[in-house]
């Protein structure tokens, strides 16, 4: 099975959640998604397979949610949030890893043992 982990090797829960995936024997798909964000079309995707709410993918606490001046509370569109993750990925909560069997946010990075056979 493939496994894709949405990653930011600064991040000491995405550096965890890459060392729990490898000890289970899986090299999963690293995208470094501040270096390559994904599309709206690929945030679509994944929240769908999170199934979570846009503005639950998204990091309010970071410095960039506050210059922009968003909150969780917000009523934007899903075009909105968005847009305003693939404009700012640093947004973008970490890290998120997909398979075919599912997908999850790794914080706590145990949460991936639930995707995991």
């Amino acid at each position: 099975m493939t496994y894709t982990i949405y990653h930011n090797p600064k991040c000491s829960k995405c550096r965890a959640t890459l060392e729990i995936l490898k000890s289970k024997g899986v090299e999963p798909i690293i995208i470094e998604y501040l270096k390559n964000p994904p599309s709206k079309e690929e945030l679509e995707e994944i929240i769908q397979k999170l199934k979570i709410q846009p503005s639950e993918l998204i990091r309010f606490k970071e410095e960039k949610a506050k210059e922009l001046g968003i909150s969780a509370t917000d009523e934007l569109t899903l075009e909105e949030w968005l847009t305003i993750m693939t404009e700012n990925p640093v947004l973008i909560e970490r890290p998120i890893v997909i398979s075919a069997e599912g997908a999850v946010i790794g914080r706590p990075p145990e949460n991936v043992l639930a995707i995991l056979p």
